[in-house]
């Protein structure tokens, strides 16, 4: 899971695309890049850190041009301790080539071998974004040999893309002197939208993984990109789109609408502060089955994203909502940081706890979803230490009990507190007097009552329904094998995402 910005102006884009990635911060906060192009000239800079600490104003004004992309890194695979697995990522042929991708391909292992040994490509690092963009470039370069590069040659080569790479994508892609290329995998997995704005200079067009990006720079939203689709926009900001997969099916990440996701973002046409809320709504529901609600004296939720579900469970029940924990700001998010030892250490400089709100009560947390335990373990025990008379904690995720291949830093099965133990075991590990789950068909249900084109979930680490159906327990032991050879501490080499080898099509 990263953010991804691309734009084509009759203006500078820098500025832009700072901006714009700053909106997506919340997506990747493990490095930073922005690649601008003039003319036919790419100007790059990336690095490890925030946007703000990456970009400064000697960079900005090294990125001129009219047209750019902007990434911000999630470390979920790939080494997370790398500058040059930071994105954009760049080919010199065919025309000149920059990509940047959120997702994870789950075949990249089979991919590097087939570039080496029959497209005579070489792959550097271990980022299965440089496998994409060479597979991209061998298309284009297939399709469009000794002919004009016409919007037509570019969805072919999509096309050819599609049938070639498994696993979610969203992609934008810069093609030197004609224009910006944006695609999303068959599945719809990873989210993607474009939108544009009406300058004094002409037409401006930005495509991102989040609307709110779009609406936070001033521009429309036109829509989101279909599943399989393709759009090219070429430097007059003309918009081209076309389908380039055969049969294309819109069921996008639920962990999106869980947690990753801005609540102000609109994804596939479904509100996700209002799938927050809905949740909240079952939630509540579940509660009242486990515990009268009298017992409970206050609803707390655990700042940020269980905001909305703690407040409707909190109204369905008829309990106070009382703000429990005051955030830190300016410490990462635990779920995204890299490493186990890092992750402790951080839940008790990022939260702190409101004595007043907890002394001789029955508290209910609520968080937006228990992954490995060990933060819910910690909030736990600082709710009893400000005086909680009991703490119950309820999630308004389901158990997450399976692997994720598709761009989430959950992918061994031991890291999750909820493979192989009973709910009543993960209450036991984290110490709380009682513990309700989010339903995951209700969950389902709920999310998907908000647009009816949604054609289902990807929602595999709940449900263990991989929906590109080549997911195997071999491709979870290599995972394994591979995250423990390489450690899993801040100073570790980081995590290889060709550790799917041969691994599930994600789509």
């Amino acid at each position: 899971m990263c953010g991804i910005v691309g734009v084509i102006s009759q203006t500078p884009v820098n500025q832009l695309i700072y901006d714009a990635l700053l909106l997506l911060q919340h997506r990747g906060q493990d490095a930073a890049g922005i690649v601008t192009m003039q003319g036919t000239k790419c100007f790059m800079h990336k690095a490890r850190g925030m946007v703000r600490d990456v970009f400064r104003t000697r960079n900005m004004r090294a990125l001129p041009g009219q047209v750019g992309l902007g990434q911000v890194r999630y470390p979920t695979a790939g080494n997370a301790y790398s500058e040059e697995e930071a994105q954009p990522f760049y080919v010199n042929a065919p025309f000149g080539i920059v990509l940047v991708h959120n997702g994870n391909l789950t075949n990249a292992h089979a991919l590097k071998k087939e570039l080496f040994d029959i497209d005579r490509r070489h792959i550097n690092t271990e980022s299965d974004s440089e496998v994409l963009i060479n597979v991209l470039a061998h298309e284009l370069e297939r399709t469009a040999r000794e002919l004009p590069l016409t919007p037509d040659k570019i969805f072919e080569a999509v096309a050819a893309v599609h049938k070639r790479i498994k696993g979610s994508y969203a992609v934008i892609a810069l093609i030197a002197g004609h224009g910006l290329l944006a695609f999303r995998d068959p599945f719809g997995i990873r989210p993607l939208v474009f939108g544009e704005a009406d300058l004094p200079e002409g037409k401006e067009v930005m495509v991102a993984s989040e609307s709110v990006t779009l609406e936070g720079t001033g521009h429309r939203i036109t829509r989101d990109v279909a599943p399989g689709e393709a759009i090219f926009i070429d430097q007059a900001g003309n918009v081209h789109a076309r389908q380039c997969h055969d049969n294309p099916s819109l069921q996008p990440c639920m962990f999106e609408y869980v947690y990753l996701a801005r609540p102000d973002s609109v994804m596939d046409g479904v509100s996700v502060y209002q799938a927050r809320l809905n949740m909240g709504e079952t939630l509540a529901q579940r509660v009242i089955s486990t515990m009268p609600p009298s017992e409970i004296d206050v609803v707390i939720p655990i700042p940020e994203s269980s905001r909305p579900s703690a407040m409707q469970l909190a109204h369905k029940l008829g309990r106070p909502y009382r703000e429990g924990f005051v955030k830190n700001r300016y410490v990462g998010r635990t779920f995204i940081m890299p490493g186990q030892a890092k992750r402790k250490k951080s839940v008790r400089q990022k939260l702190n706890a409101i004595a007043s709100e907890f002394k001789g009560r029955n508290v209910l947390l609520v968080d937006d979803s228990i992954v490995r335990g060990t933060t819910s373990k910690e909030i736990v025990q600082m709710a009893r230490e400000a005086g909680a008379r009991k703490v119950y904690m309820a999630s308004a995720a389901p158990p997450v009990r399976f692997p994720n291949v598709y761009g989430i830093d959950m992918p061994t099965k031991e890291e999750l507190i909820a493979h192989g133990r009973s709910i009543e075991e993960v209450r036991e590990f984290i110490g709380a007097d009682a513990l309700i789950y989010q339903d995951v068909e209700a969950m389902k249900r709920v999310v998907g009552a908000l647009n009816p084109q949604l054609q289902g979930f990807e929602a595999s680490c709940f449900d263990g329904h991989y929906i590109t159906g080549d997911v195997s327990v071999e491709d979870f032991e290599t995972m394994r094998e591979q995250r423990q050879s390489q450690g899993d501490e801040e100073e570790g080499p980081g995590r290889s995402r060709l550790a799917l080898q041969n691994a599930a099509e994600q789509a």
